[in-house]
């Protein structure tokens, strides 16, 4: 069995990091009594107790909890302190590079008025912490790798008026159109934004992400707003196979042109496969998970999350990573939400570990994928010398413990 301080030592990534489900407990409180917002608790044993839980029923009692961690995050003050934070959190158990994903469309209000202030206050913490652990003497003489950050926009699947200021002014603005038509047009314009925000005011942001409700919101819905970002060289990532199975992910991957996939828990589902059209769904999922691992698309695999949100799923060691794995997929570990699911990195990778045996030559592969397929925010030729960096590092660190690869 790997040591905990080995797993806490060696370099690390998470790509599937939701900001508005990360935040510290204690900060949360803090900030919502100093921003005036009502919690069912103000105490951290209360808020785990009522709603940040180790076990939910279901995905909205999963969910319910960014009703809170949203109104807090409407501060310009508060955002930037909960990027700030979340970077420090990371770097604490060694994560080298997170993605930070979150909706700015969810949080634009009076306080925060524009799409600008919603991103710029999240790219100030996160590189107020970079610049702090960076230039420590054992980075800056490149003994260690350095911490480097990307940020991802989440474009949501299903809207309403009552998710946010925003998208209030958004429905009214567009109240002739139906609710699909404003729902696109919600998508394109955030990918509209994040494409002219990062060329006008250099924020790094690297991606395009949807999230939320698959159910009757396909991807093939946005095909537009993922045709934007790919023709403006931005990477793409769209959580898929969460609710339903393959055919939402060939969806992310052909009609929004996914370099990556989040969750893709029922990959191998048979029984998710519902096209009439498709008469042999072994074959469809076999074809679609070798597709997969020959483009190396890789996937965000988020364990205590799908165990959280999947009634069905009894124990960790039925989730299908284990199938991933068999299948040769690329995949990395991620949190989702590090409240919310109450874990970390490290305690992922241990999950994985533990239940998939992931030995210490899978493990060198697990956490250089999350490197390399990354959407670091420079030119290839330095993320190619970031990687290197790392991997470097890694075997220094595999040494140190006397673990042979």
């Amino acid at each position: 069995m790997l040591r905990d301080d080995f797993i806490k030592d060696i370099p690390k990534t998470d790509l599937h990091l939701h900001l508005d489900g990360s935040l510290r407990l204690s900060s949360l409180i803090e900030m919502a009594k100093k921003s005036k917002v009502e919690l069912p608790s103000y105490d951290e044993s209360g808020l785990r107790k009522l709603v940040f839980k180790d076990r939910y029923n279901n995905l909205g009692e999963y969910l319910h909890g960014f009703m809170y961690t949203c109104n807090v995050l409407r501060d310009f003050e508060n955002l930037e302190r909960s990027a700030y934070e979340l970077a420090i959190d990371n770097q604490n158990e060694g994560v080298r590079y997170i993605e930070v994903r979150y909706a700015p469309q969810l949080l634009i209000d009076g306080k925060i008025s524009t799409m600008d202030m919603a991103l710029k206050a999240v790219d100030d913490g996160l590189k107020r912490a970079a610049k702090e652990f960076n230039s420590r003497p054992d980075i800056k003489s490149g003994a260690e790798p350095k911490f480097h950050y990307g940020i991802i926009a989440c474009a949501m699947r299903m809207f309403g008026p009552s998710f946010s200021p925003y998208y209030q002014t958004f429905y009214d603005i567009h109240k002739y159109s139906n609710k699909i038509d404003v729902i696109k047009m919600g998508a394109l314009e955030l990918a509209k934004a994040v494409v002219d925000i990062r060329e006008r005011m250099g924020i790094p942001i690297v991606g395009l992400d949807l999230a939320g409700q698959e159910d009757g919101y396909p991807a093939e819905y946005f095909q537009e707003a993922y045709d934007y970002v790919h023709q403006n060289f931005m990477h793409k990532t769209v959580h898929a196979g969460e609710a339903y199975g393959a055919e939402s992910i060939f969806q992310a991957i052909t009609d929004c042109h996914a370099d990556r996939l989040g969750h893709c828990y029922y990959l191998f589902d048979d029984k998710k496969v519902t096209s009439k059209e498709i008469t042999n769904k072994k074959k469809y999922i076999e074809n679609l998970s070798s597709f997969i691992a020959e483009r190396r698309t890789t996937v965000e695999v988020c364990l205590t999350s799908n165990l959280q949100t999947n009634p069905d799923l009894k124990h960790i060691k039925d989730h299908p990573f284990k199938k991933m794995l068999e299948h040769k997929i690329s995949t990395t570990i991620c949190t989702d939400n590090r409240l919310v699911s109450n874990t970390t990195v490290c305690n992922e990778l241990k999950l994985a570990i533990e239940n998939f045996n992931v030995m210490p030559k899978d493990l060198v592969n697990l956490t250089l994928y999350g490197f390399k397929r990354s959407f670091y925010p420079g030119n290839y030729s330095e993320k190619r010398e970031y990687v290197r960096s790392v991997m470097n590092y890694l075997y220094k660190i595999y040494n140190k413990y006397n673990i042979e690869v």
